[in-house]
């Protein structure tokens, strides 16, 4: 309903999703910036910084594509809409992915795939099988953790109510994060986004791997091709934090 909603009106559509497109290009504007003062940030110069980018916005705006709408969970308990998606014979997390599905997301997500693309053709890669394998792995893999975040925000907001923003702590700001090298961050951050909030099983791990840079926690190679399966462990728990936050539910009151 959504989709066909927002066709109905196409130039507006046309005109809001490169409104999308050129903000979140902004980011990368800066970094370019960034690099026009310096050769390389962390060890990393602009086309592996680019890489990295490219990975973590590709990631992050299929999962807000996807599923971004839950950040307007904590309206509508704060208001009792959220009756109304109850006696519904759907899902509610379906049902609250589809309100308001925004299209113009695509806007965000071809941002990403276009610097992405850029640079691949400007990193210096020995494609090997492995190395060509990652590449879906990493994007399917991210997009899955991030799911899994907008998720575990959600339920958290039937506690709090009005903690959209500490949701976007965590996606809107985890993306941000992803997008520089972990070796300009302390040891301390890395560990916590690496065993605490696994972030960076979205690109850092798989991506240092690819890139032949040096990871600055001394882990196993094979945790580069993990992504997928954190992604899962990510929503199962995920899953069961929306669960244990919809049985709380006791609606307004009034």
């Amino acid at each position: 309903m959504w989709v066909r909603s927002t066709m109905a009106y196409r130039a507006s559509f046309a005109m809001t999703t490169f409104g999308n497109f050129a903000a979140t290009f902004l980011d990368f504007v800066a970094i370019m910036l960034m690099f026009s003062r310096v050769d390389a940030l962390g060890g990393y110069p602009l086309p592996e910084v680019a890489f990295l980018y490219g990975l973590s916005a590709t990631s992050f705006g299929l999962a807000d594509l996807l599923i971004g709408s839950m950040e307007r969970l904590g309206r509508r308990v704060r208001d009792g809409t959220l009756d109304t998606l109850l006696v519904r014979p759907a899902p509610v997390l379906a049902q609250l992915a589809a309100d308001r599905f925004a299209l113009r997301r695509l806007g965000r997500v071809t941002q990403g795939a276009l610097v992405l693309g850029w640079s691949l053709t400007r990193v210096d890669i020995d494609w090997t099988a492995d190395r060509l394998l990652l590449m879906p792995l990493m994007v399917a893999g991210g997009c899955g953790i991030f799911c899994a975040v907008f998720v575990a925000g959600a339920a958290f907001q039937f506690l709090a109510q009005d903690a959209s923003e500490v949701q976007n702590a965590f996606t809107y700001g985890g993306t941000t994060l992803l997008q520089y090298p972990p070796t300009v961050f302390a040891k301390e951050l890395v560990r916590g986004v690496t065993f605490v909030l696994p972030l960076a099983f979205v690109n850092w791990l798989p991506a240092t791997y690819v890139l032949g840079q040096p990871y600055p926690l001394d882990l196993p190679r094979w945790t580069a091709f993990a992504s997928p399966l954190v992604a899962v462990a990510c929503c199962a728990l995920a899953g069961l934090a929306w669960r244990a936050g919809l049985r709380s539910y006791r609606s307004t009151g009034s």
